[in-house]
Order: structure tokens, then C-alpha cells, then sequence
């Protein structure tokens, strides 16, 4: 079902044939306003908003349920062509531009004799020029893999011994800087993505913000050092990261590794009995956010002094 929502009054609501799964703006222009969706019978359709009784793109995008989707390229920031990038319980992650019908731009799946885990989780990142870019995906063991899209390789992994629920980067269209990681059982990792590591990867630290799960991590728009977590418990939690002295420093191997920094926790609230499932910040209003529950609820709220922070 799509339903749009305008001035807190529901404007119109459309019912699909398959139950839709998670959207993205993220591969869309302001004025075009395509809203990119997957669902439980695995395809993937971009539906124009204002025309939306039949989608303007569709593709059977994957064999399961697509658990997750993000975009890149759209919304007049960053480089490179718009594309989306889908996560399915197939254990599949695939890039697709929509102007390429029915066949991915990229497929990274499990090597023959491996074993698929659920992707729960993707999220673009290191898109600063129009060459790079990479793919970051969460799975159901705990696995976090960076999969580079220029060079097509896998270009680190780790696992953070709990089922991801959402990563997210804090920036999308910027040289790497940092990623969050949410899981299970209410822990998060953030990674200092600025030095790589040969053998010990990127710098992390976890915090443990309570006892159930943490179904998503949203960046600030206008600060990327503040960011929110949804949690089981129907609460949010705001937080930020504080950065070391120094980020780098010589490992035993006398060769660069990251220095991770800490995490303080600035405010948190509980709107619900239920989880909360989504969350979103206005890039034009600072503060502003919107968000959703298993409650069958959509609030909107304002954070307010973030710019003193």
C-alpha cells in the first residue's frame, strides 16, 4: 500500500498486490520525486508519485523478499549516475540503474558452495567523484561487507557477532569518513572508515545503548557527527560521535591504522510500546524527522538545540 501523506492529512492511499517491503528517494531528482520500493515477492519498482496507479520502472529484482534498499545519484547531490542498491533474503546485493531494464549493473552473491545469509541491510557510500562508489550490506550472522564498485571486488568484511539491522554512512557523497552498524540485542558499532588496516581493517567502537534490537541509524543532514537510533522498546536515542587527538597511528608493522573515538549519548525518548521500524531527517529543516512504528503510527518531531551541540 502507498499512502500520501501532506500537512499531516492523508492525501491519497493506493493498494499494491504485494505487500512493500522499504522505499528510497535517494536515486531521484526533486522535481521527479520517484520513489523507489521493494517488496515481498522480490521485485523492485520505481512509482512517480504523482501518477501512481502503475509504476514508471518494475523489475523482478530478486528470488525472496527485498529486505532493503538505498539510492544514490539523485536528489542534485553527489556524482555519478543514479542508482539503486537492493539487499533480499536470497543473499544477494544488487546495483540497477533504471534506464538498464530487467539486468542488474552489478550482482554480488555468494560464491558456488557458500553458504547465502539474509541481507538485511544496504547503504551507498564513497560516492565523492563519478568513479567511485561502494555498497555497504548487513547480514543476519553478523557479517558487514564493503564491496567496492570500481574495482568489483570485496574490499573489506568483519562480522560484529549479531544480526545487522542497519548500516549507514555519514555521508553518502563523501571520501569515507565514518559508518554505523546496528544489530541485535541493542549494540552499535561505529567505524572509522578514513584508514584501512592490511590486516586489522577499520577502527570501531560499540556502544550498547539497551536491550533490544536496533532497527535503524539515521545521520543528521546538517551535522554528520549526530545521529539517531530507532529501538525495539519504541524508543529513540540520539547520539554523537567525538573524535580522537589523532585518527591514525603505527601499528607493531609500523603501518597506519584507525583510531577509533567515542560516543556520548545526548537524548533519548519513548513513543511507543512497539519498535520503532523507520526513521528519516528533513534536509532542509534541521531537527526535523518523521517516523514509524509497529504501533501502526507515522510521527513527526523536532528536535530542538542540535546547532548548539
Amino acid at each position: 500500500m502507498l499512502q500520501l501523506i501532506k500537512n499531516k492529512q492523508l492525501v491519497r492511499e493506493i493498494e499494491k498486490a504485494k505487500p512493500i517491503k522499504c522505499g528510497t528517494f535517494g536515486a531521484t531528482s526533486l522535481q521527479q520525486s520517484h520513489l523507489a520500493t521493494g517488496d515481498f515477492d522480490g521485485s523492485l519498482n520505481v512509482w512517480n508519485l504523482e501518477v501512481p496507479e502503475s509504476p514508471v520502472y518494475s523489475v523482478k529484482a530478486h528470488k525472496e523478499i527485498i529486505n532493503s534498499i538505498d539510492g544514490v545519484g539523485g536528489l542534485g547531490i553527489g556524482n555519478g549516475a543514479p542508482e539503486i542498491v537492493t539487499g533480499s533474503r536470497d543473499g544477494t546485493v544488487k546495483v540497477w540503474d533504471s534506464r538498464q531494464k530487467d539486468t542488474p549493473v552489478v550482482n554480488m552473491e555468494p560464491v558456488e558452495g557458500e553458504t547465502k545469509r539474509d541481507c538485511w541491510t544496504v547503504a551507498f557510500g564513497y560516492a565523492f567523484n563519478a568513479q567511485d562508489r561502494c555498497v555497504c550490506a548487513g547480514y543476519d550472522n553478523g557479517d558487514v561487507k564493503l564491496f567496492d564498485l570500481r574495482n568489483m571486488s570485496l574490499r573489506w568484511e568483519t562480522n560484529i557477532k549479531n544480526g545487522v539491522c542497519s548500516v549507514e554512512f555519514d555521508r553518502k557523497y563523501i571520501n569515507m569518513n565514518k559508518l554505523v552498524a546496528t544489530s541485535l540485542e541493542g549494540k552499535f558499532h561505529v567505524f572509522d572508515m578514513r584508514t584501512q588496516h592490511p590486516t586489522q581493517g577499520f577502527a570501531s567502537v560499540s556502544e550498547k545503548a539497551h536491550k533490544s534490537t536496533i532497527w535503524q541509524v539515521r545521520h543528521l543532514p546538517q551535522n554528520r557527527d549526530i545521529f539517531m537510533t530507532a529501538g525495539g522498546a519504541g524508543n529513540l536515542h540520539l547520539w554523537k560521535y567525538e573524535y580522537p587527538a589523532q585518527r591514525t597511528k603505527k601499528g607493531a608493522d609500523d603501518v597506519d591504522m584507525g583510531v577509533a573515538g567515542s560516543v556520548n549519548l545526548l537524548q533519548n525518548v519513548t513513543l511507543s510500546t512497539q519498535p520503532i521500524s523507520s526513521l528519516d531527517w528533513s534536509p532542509d529543516k534541521q531537527g526535523l524527522c518523521v517516523c514509524s512504528s509497529f504501533d501502526q503510527s507515522v510521527r513527526v518531531l523536532i528536535v530542538t538545540k542540535l546547532n548548539t551541540i
